[in-house]
């Protein structure tokens, strides 16, 4: 999974919820967006990256990091059943 493309896509989601008046509901549009529509190696991958940011690549924008990490536990995917 490349970790600077879907920076670059949560970042586009981003842009469109940070015109929004209302920053909590700017943050939750975004949250709800990621978790509804990303598949959970995807939501992973980015969680990943909010930890562990990579100064080479893309920069995740101030509203999308707001939002993954207010909104971390309802994005974390569940782990998956063990056979």
């Amino acid at each position: 999974m490349d970790n600077q493309n879907l920076i670059d896509m949560a970042n586009r989601i981003g842009d469109f919820f940070d015109s929004m008046p209302d920053r909590e509901e700017a943050l939750a549009g975004i949250a709800d967006h990621i978790r509804r529509f990303w598949e959970p190696r995807m939501r992973r991958a980015l969680l990943a990256a909010l930890d562990e940011p990579d100064a080479s690549g893309i920069e995740m924008s101030a509203i999308v990091r707001e939002a993954l990490i207010k909104h971390r536990e309802q994005l974390t995917p569940a782990a998956p059943a063990t056979v």
